[in-house]
Parts: C-alpha cells; sequence; structure tokens
C-alpha cells in the first residue's frame, strides 16, 4: 500500500478507466437516489418498481455515454481546478435531458415529479462527483505532506505575484525536490493576501527578511521573470546569497529546447541580469522565412553556429547542413540533435573553410538555399600572435564560401562579423573587416550586373557574447571555483554583451528584412564594465569581492583596447524597421581591387610574410591602428612617409 501511495506522489496516476466506472456508478446510483427521494417527499407511493428499475437503467447507459463524451474522467484529479466543473454540468445535463424525456412519456408522473427529479437527479450527481474529487485531493494532499520525500524536500518562496509566479504552484507542487511555502514581493504596505493556497510574504528590509527566514526556515528563491531578478539583484539576490538561499530562475515557454523537455529550474546566471530588458523579435516572419529551406551553417559546432542550429530546428526548417572542422563539438552536436529532434533532416559534415574542394562538394550535394557563415577565429590575443592564421580562417575562408555561394546559386548568404571589425586595433578585427569588404563588393557587383548571379549577401556585426566559448564568463566562473583570485585585464576595460540566443535571433532577423549587401549592427545597450560584471559575479556565487575572493588586474592583451566602438549611434548608422538593427554606414569598394588584394594576402600568409601581410592588410584598412601590439611599427612608418 506505501508503495502505490508513494508511486502516486512520484507521477502515477489512477487509471482513468476505473475513474470512469467510478464516475458512472456514483452518477446511476444518484439517480437511484433522487427518484426515490422525489416519490417520497411527493407523497406519491404508487410509481411502478418497473419505472424506476428502467429510470435507473436509462441513467446508467446515459451517464457512460455522456460522461465518456466528455472526457471528465481523462482530467488528473490533483490538478483539477474550477473550472473543470464545466464538463460535469455538460454532462450531467445531457443526462438530465434524456431522463426527463423518459418520465414524460411514462405517463405515470406530473410536472412537479418530473422537475423535481430531475432537478435534485442533477445537484447530487454533481455534488456526488466533485465530492469524489475534492475528497480525493484532501486525501493526496495529506499524504503528499506527510511522505519522507515531502520532509526532505527544499523549502521554496517563489518572487512575485503575476501570472507566471502563480503557474509555479500548479508545475511545482508535486515535485518531489521543491515544497512551495509561499510568494515574496517587496512592498512598503503589509498586505494579508494569498494566491493558489499560498500566503504571500512581503519585504520592506534586511529585517524583515531575516524574519522571514526564521519563520519559513525558506531554502530556495524562484524568479519567475528575469526583470524581477534584474531588479532584486542588489537587495533581495545579495540578502540570499549571504545567507545560503540557493536563487534559482524559471525559464520561460521559449527556453524549452524540444517538445519532450520537462519544466525545470536553473540557478540563476550572469545573463539573467544584464542591465537592460531582453531584446524582443518576433519570429513569425523570420519563420516564413525559413521554414521548409536547406540551410547551411558553418562553424556549426561553435558557440554561435550551435545555437543557429538549434533556432533554425525550432522554426522547422526542411535540412540542416552542419558543418565544422571541429570533431569532438561535431560529435557532441550531432548526439545532441539525435536526441531533441529525432525528426529533422541534418548532415554532420567535418570540414573546412579554408578547403575549396570540400566547400564544393558540399555545395553540389546538397545544395543550400541560404547560408550562415558562422566559421571564423575569434580570440584577439591568439590572432595577434598567429596572423597567417587569423587571415587563412577568416579572410580567405569568408572568400570561398562566398564564392561557392555565387556558384551555386545560394539564395541568400549571411556572415557573422564582429564589433572589432570597426577602426579595428587588432589582426582579428581588421582580418574580419576584410572579409565584410570582399564579401560586400561581390554583392555590390552582382548587384550591378558585373557579375552573374542571384545570391544576396548579408553581414551582421554584434560584440561580446555571454557564454560563448572562451569569453569571460566561463573562465570567470572557473576562477570563483577554484577559490580566485579573478583576473581583469584593465580597471577600465569595457565591453557590449548579448546572450547567445539574442545574437543568433537577431541575427535571423537582420536576414529576414534584409534587401542585399548591407551591414547590419545591433543596439546592444550600454557597455559594461568587466571589473564590474566580476564582481557581480562573486556575489552571485555568495562571496564578497577583494574579502574573500580578489580581483587582480594583469594588464591589456596584444591588440586590445579600453573601450569596444559604439556600433548603432546615428552619425555611422542608418535606421531600419527594427529598433534594434540598424545599418551600418561603410565606404563600399570595388570588386576587382579587393578580390586581387585578398589573392595577394592569401599568397603572403601561405608564406608566413608577416610584415608585408600586416602591411597589406593596413593599406586595405586604413582605420586599422594596432595598440599593444608589435604591429604598431608598421603604423609609425606609414606617419613617417
Amino acid at each position: 500500500m506505501n508503495e502505490y501511495l508513494n508511486n502516486l506522489l512520484r507521477g502515477k496516476y489512477i487509471n482513468s478507466n476505473l475513474i470512469l466506472v467510478i464516475d458512472i456508478i456514483i452518477s446511476t446510483f444518484a439517480s437511484w437516489v433522487a427518484i426515490i427521494s422525489i416519490s417520497a417527499l411527493m407523497n406519491y407511493y404508487g410509481m411502478p418498481r418497473m419505472v424506476i428499475l428502467y429510470y435507473t437503467g436509462i441513467a446508467l447507459v446515459v451517464s457512460f455515454v455522456f460522461l465518456y463524451l466528455s472526457k471528465s474522467h481523462q482530467s488528473i484529479i490533483r490538478h483539477m481546478k474550477l473550472r473543470g466543473i464545466a464538463r460535469f454540468v455538460a454532462a450531467m445535463l445531457g443526462k438530465e435531458f434524456i431522463l426527463a424525456i423518459y418520465l414524460i412519456f411514462c405517463s405515470c408522473c406530473n410536472v412537479h415529479q418530473i422537475i423535481g427529479s430531475t432537478l435534485a437527479d442533477f445537484f447530487l450527481t454533481l455534488f456526488m462527483l466533485l465530492g469524489l474529487r475534492v475528497s480525493m485531493q484532501i486525501v493526496y494532499d495529506y499524504i503528499r505532506s506527510n511522505s519522507s520525500d515531502r520532509h526532505s524536500s527544499a523549502r521554496v518562496l517563489i518572487y512575485g505575484t503575476g501570472d507566471k509566479a502563480a503557474s509555479l504552484v500548479t508545475r511545482l507542487q508535486n515535485s518531489p525536490h521543491y515544497r512551495i511555502v509561499g510568494f515574496l514581493t517587496y512592498s512598503e504596505q503589509k498586505r494579508h493576501m494569498s494566491i493558489a493556497d499560498q500566503p504571500v510574504f512581503t519585504f520592506r528590509n534586511i529585517h524583515d527578511l531575516l524574519a522571514l527566514i526564521d519563520k519559513t526556515q525558506v531554502n530556495i528563491v524562484i524568479f519567475a521573470h528575469r526583470a524581477d531578478a534584474r531588479t532584486e539583484e542588489n537587495r533581495l539576490i545579495k540578502f540570499c546569497k549571504q545567507h545560503q538561499i540557493t536563487i534559482l530562475y524559471a525559464p520561460s515557454i521559449d527556453d524549452f529546447s524540444s517538445s519532450n523537455d520537462t519544466f525545470k529550474v536553473r540557478e540563476i546566471n550572469i545573463e539573467d541580469l544584464l542591465e537592460r530588458p531582453a531584446i524582443d523579435l518576433s519570429m513569425r516572419d523570420i519563420i516564413t522565412n525559413f521554414k521548409d529551406k536547406t540551410v547551411l551553417v558553418t562553424g556549426a559546432a561553435g558557440s554561435i553556429g550551435s545555437e543557429l542550429c538549434r533556432q533554425l530546428a525550432h522554426i522547422g526548417v526542411k535540412h540542416i547542413i552542419m558543418f565544422d572542422s571541429a570533431e569532438t563539438p561535431m560529435h557532441n552536436l550531432r548526439l545532441e540533435f539525435d536526441d531533441k529532434f529525432p525528426e529533422l533532416k541534418k548532415t554532420p559534415i567535418i570540414g573546412d573553410v579554408r578547403n575549396k574542394k570540400r566547400l564544393d562538394y558540399v555545395m553540389r550535394t546538397h545544395h543550400p538555399q541560404v547560408v550562415f557563415h558562422a566559421a571564423a577565429y575569434k580570440h584577439v590575443p591568439l590572432m595577434e600572435e598567429n596572423p597567417c592564421e587569423a587571415v587563412h580562417a577568416n579572410v580567405i575562408g569568408s572568400r570561398n564560401v562566398a564564392d561557392k555561394c555565387l556558384e551555386y546559386d545560394v539564395e541568400m548568404m549571411v556572415m557573422i562579423s564582429t564589433d572589432k571589425a570597426v577602426n579595428p586595433t587588432n589582426v582579428m578585427g581588421c582580418s574580419k573587416r576584410i572579409a565584410e569588404i570582399y564579401v560586400q563588393s561581390l554583392g555590390l557587383s552582382v548587384e550591378k550586373g558585373k557579375i552573374t548571379g542571384k545570391t544576396r549577401f548579408v553581414t551582421t556585426r554584434f560584440g561580446n557574447v555571454l557564454g560563448s566559448n572562451g569569453s569571460v564568463i566561463p573562465r570567470f566562473k572557473e576562477q570563483i571555483q577554484r577559490g580566485g583570485p579573478v583576473t581583469v585585464t584593465h580597471p577600465e576595460i569595457n565591453r557590449f554583451f548579448m546572450t547567445i540566443p539574442e545574437a543568433c535571433k537577431l541575427v535571423m532577423e537582420a536576414a529576414t528584412i534584409s534587401i542585399g549587401n548591407q551591414i547590419f549592427v545591433f543596439d546592444m545597450g550600454e557597455s559594461v564594465k568587466i571589473a564590474h560584471l566580476a564582481e557581480r559575479m562573486i556575489q552571485l556565487a555568495g562571496f564578497t569581492p577583494n574579502v574573500d575572493i580578489n580581483i587582480e588586474f594583469t594588464g591589456l592583451r596584444p591588440g586590445e583596447k579600453l573601450y569596444e566602438e559604439v556600433l548603432s549611434n546615428e552619425e555611422n548608422t542608418m535606421p531600419t524597421g527594427h529598433n534594434r538593427i540598424r545599418i551600418a554606414k561603410v565606404r563600399e569598394c570595388d570588386y576587382e581591387v579587393a578580390r586581387d588584394q585578398v589573392n595577394e594576402l592569401e599568397i603572403l600568409a601561405k608564406s608566413v610574410d608577416i610584415p608585408t601581410m600586416i602591411k597589406l592588410m593596413k593599406q586595405m584598412v586604413p582605420e586599422f591602428k594596432s595598440n599593444n601590439s608589435p604591429y604598431e611599427k608598421y603604423d609609425k612608418q606609414e606617419s613617417i612617409k
């Protein structure tokens, strides 16, 4: 018996057919009681027994028919709400209509008996059916509250009083891990209210919070909205970290990665605390633009590429070709997609964008309609030390992809660039700017009819992506877990940030609104000081910066600059229909000149002639001024000339 009850608590339910049988028995019994009672109350004892017997038999049949059609037995009783009563009302009205017709044709009952019998039958049946369910809910709640799992589960307060916060009670009430003890909200006034039978606690200061912890013995606070988490960062979240109370965040329905995912709460991430609202995009036009198409994603196993693949899978593309040179990440991505998107046609391909023949094979075999080019080397100091590889991957690779798109009549190529391409101070940023020049000049030549083709070329620029491979967030997390120190290059260094999903959605939105050959830039809000980011992450981990964990400044790395360029101001961009996406004003370059210079760069990179190659890069991008780099000397030589 105990095992059966434990199964009920762990999500096993009473068989729906058994519930149907019980409901039919109750409904039939209620009808029998009603007809007997009304006959007695109205002092009518002459009703033939056969009439009562037939009445009861008909009640049995019609109860089965209408209860089955209402599907009330398929509702999980422990989750039943008031609106579920409508099904019973509809079923009982149908039943009483048939029984009333029977009594009318019997010719042995007057109008008062017919009305009295049907009304008594209706209300008695409804009362007994709902009473059964209320009783089962009371018994279930009692067993659940006294189960061993329930006593060991964490005590939870839900922050907020809105609809999403209230819905968490339903989602978590049967969890063996969480026990909801109430709602929490900041208020200047004391409130006495409840939501979903749970009390609402308010706080105004730290003394209220201390009293509340003592009263509820809470272990966890769950935030239903990111905006609430941002608001409470320096108040409630800071307090909870100091008192070893876990902070969790409930994801929205858009965060679920597949249809068979279950609801889970997770620890709050630094990206949840961006000092701006999340970028809101309508997916309708994006879905229309990419649905049922064959899409190639280069760099598919990277942070941006893999998220692009996930979002494309969600919007219903016909076929995703995942192209990357990294074997193990590609293997992991394939396993993920086999599990989450089993019905999707997907082709993982190991290959390098620097290899023209491999690209040619992919294009002629699969004929993609859209290409997202995310393959690139992106780490500034590393590329400063290996400039030839930066040119190979970022310039020559982009040229190869663009040329093959044109050759095989790809509808659109979307190249992912970076804010570091604006007034670059390092080889990586300059290599991306040269890639932009080549791709845009090729597209303009097609547009002007100088080159035959139909491909639209779109470039997107954005800044740093929170949580991407090799970014500061994973590194800071590792350093905090080791006990510090957390290393920052300079006290004043700042960057613009967005989340990986935001970046990918903006890329797809830009591709959707583009008419071709444009460079789109994204409004990423205000820049964030990296030192401030480090302090916040230390605080979120429950430590005090420079007390428990030190922050050390290590000096700017080669090619690094203190302040990133603002991508979206009115002086260097033009507006679009989306308030977070603008078009960059850049000079147009002649394709033949760009082609010849890129070909020369390829020769210099292959021969590892770094000085000549850097000089040519500075000639192609005059605004490229090296910073904290050995290549600064070439800038000085240019000034002397």
